[in-house]
This record gives structure tokens, C-alpha cells and sequence, in this order.
């Protein structure tokens, strides 16, 4: 059943808008120990609706299967088999395999790093032509609905929209051999997350000179916004979720305290400037 809290807010924007999410998850997780972070359980306290330990990916992919305006998820899978698609699939609620739907569930082999593992993704959505496409670290679990729908909002009026959180320390760039090079100033410096959101058809396009770019270049991009910047142009702020964390080490898998982002999670970013 839909949630009546989000009656109104999806009314505003076109009916045949398409809504489409890739899930970054093919990395081979190496600061965890040799765990695949994706696939580890949350805890005995997370469970799905049909009781199966509830893991990282598959709150994940939950938290976007809950918004009605999401038709398809694309998971990138590492190419290893013995952590691909089968055990991606394995780690989600039984429901996601039924073929049940919507959304429609679908994986794809990544690449060597996560900008090619996400182009993979985008390749195999021009299938289904969506019109804008939501793009997440498959290692953020405790993405919640409220930022996928101001997300989806922000992206419809702005064509490219990041959520981003102010930073607490004050930080500074450092040069090779270990010496500060600038004092950057805190207020215009601000730490993203994802998920990340672009009109589909020109982020593909950023991704295919991105990745003509790193054929002839040593160069990587760190995120999606980094290839639309560069390719396409500007790319508006949001606020982010302090509760939105990425799981990097073991011991990020405990549940943050949801109160702790409490004043963080509302209101535009810098108010709502771009980067």
C-alpha cells in the first residue's frame, strides 16, 4: 500500500516520469576483513518481512523498493562468482526474486573500478528508458525514504542533485610530502553521500566520455557528480542524512543513533546552491 505521506508530493511531477536506481555493489570490500560488506547481515534485530536476517544490500534495495516511483533497481555485482550474482541474490528478501514487482530487480557484472561498474549499470538501463536514475552505494543501509523522495524531487527540477552534510573539523588540503597547502574554508566544503541523481539520458553520455577520458588519461572520478561536473555542468545541493552512513570497516555496522542527525536532516543545503 502507498504511503499517503507521499500522495501529495508525487502528484506535483509528471505521472509518466521514470524512475530508475543502480546500486553500486561490486567492490571486493577489502578494509572488511575479507567480509563482503554488502552481503553481511545487519544484525539479529533486522529481519524482513518474512523473517530472513535482513542484510546491508538488502536494506538498501528495500528502502528504494518502497517508493512507488521506482520501476527498475540495477545491482552491480563483483566479477568474482563466488561473490556475483548468486550471492547478491542470496542476501536479498525473497520478495525481490519472486518476480513480483514493481520494481523489477536486475544485476550486471561490474568493471575494475566503481565508475565503470555504475556505466555498466547505465548501459544496461537504456533497455528501459527512464528519464532520471538515482545512483547508491550499495554499502549505505540505513537510506531512508525521506531523502529517496526529496532526492527524486530535487532531480525532476534540477536535472542533477547530490545530498551533502556540513562538515564538523575544520579541513585542510595536504600536499605529497605531508605539508598543509590550503586552508579551506569549512562553510563552502561539504562531505557527499548518495544517492546521487541525473537526468538518465546525459549522465550515460558523461560516462561515455568519462570513460574515453580514463583510456587515454591516468585518471579516476570518485563519484557521479565528478562526471556530470565535468561533463555536463552543475549540480545542485541538497541536505543529506547524517544517519546515511557508508560502511567501510566492521565496526561501522552498528546502527547509528537516529537522533544524532536529527537537525541535520532538514532544510536545504548552503541554502540549496549548487556545486
Amino acid at each position: 500500500m502507498e504511503d499517503p505521506a507521499y500522495n501529495k508530493t508525487a502528484s506535483r511531477f509528471p505521472p509518466n516520469c521514470t524512475i530508475a536506481v543502480v546500486i553500486s555493489a561490486a567492490g571486493s570490500s577489502r578494509r572488511m576483513g575479507g567480509i563482503k560488506k554488502e552481503y553481511y547481515p545487519l544484525g539479529p534485530d533486522h529481519r524482513d518481512n518474512e523473517g530472513k536476517p535482513l542484510t546491508v544490500l538488502g536494506a538498501a534495495v528495500s528502502a528504494f523498493a518502497a517508493s512507488p516511483r521506482i520501476e527498475t533497481i540495477v545491482i552491480t555485482v563483483p566479477l568474482n562468482a563466488e561473490i556475483g550474482e548468486f550471492a547478491a541474490r542470496e542476501s536479498l528478501p525473497d520478495r525481490f526474486l519472486r518476480g513480483d514487482g514493481p520494481p523489477r530487480i536486475l544485476f550486471i557484472p561490474g568493471g575494475i573500478n566503481r565508475r565503470i561498474s555504475v556505466h555498466h549499470a547505465l548501459t544496461l538501463l537504456a533497455g528501459y528508458y527512464p528519464d532520471y536514475v538515482l545512483i547508491h552505494d550499495g554499502a549505505r543501509p540505513w537510506i531512508d525514504r525521506d531523502l529517496i523522495e526529496r532526492i527524486i524531487d530535487g532531480v525532476i527540477q534540477h536535472r542533477a542533485v547530490i545530498p551533502c552534510l556540513p562538515l564538523i573539523e575544520t579541513p585542510k588540503e595536504i600536499d605529497g610530502q605531508g605539508f598543509v597547502r590550503r586552508h579551506l574554508k569549512r562553510a563552502y566544503v561539504e562531505t557527499a553521500q548518495t544517492p546521487q541523481a541525473f537526468a538518465y539520458p546525459a549522465i550515460l553520455a558523461a560516462h561515455e566520455q568519462a570513460a574515453e577520458r580514463e583510456l587515454h588519461e591516468c585518471i579516476e572520478y570518485t563519484d557521479d557528480a565528478e562526471v556530470w561536473g565535468e561533463f555536463i555542468g552543475p549540480v545542485a545541493v541538497i541536505r543529506g542524512s547524517a544517519a546515511n552512513r557508508k560502511i567501510t570497516f566492521p565496526e561501522d555496522l552498528r546502527k547509528p543513533n537516529s537522533s544524532a542527525g536529527s537537525q541535520e536532516d532538514k532544510g536545504p543545503s548552503n541554502g540549496g546552491r549548487s556545486s
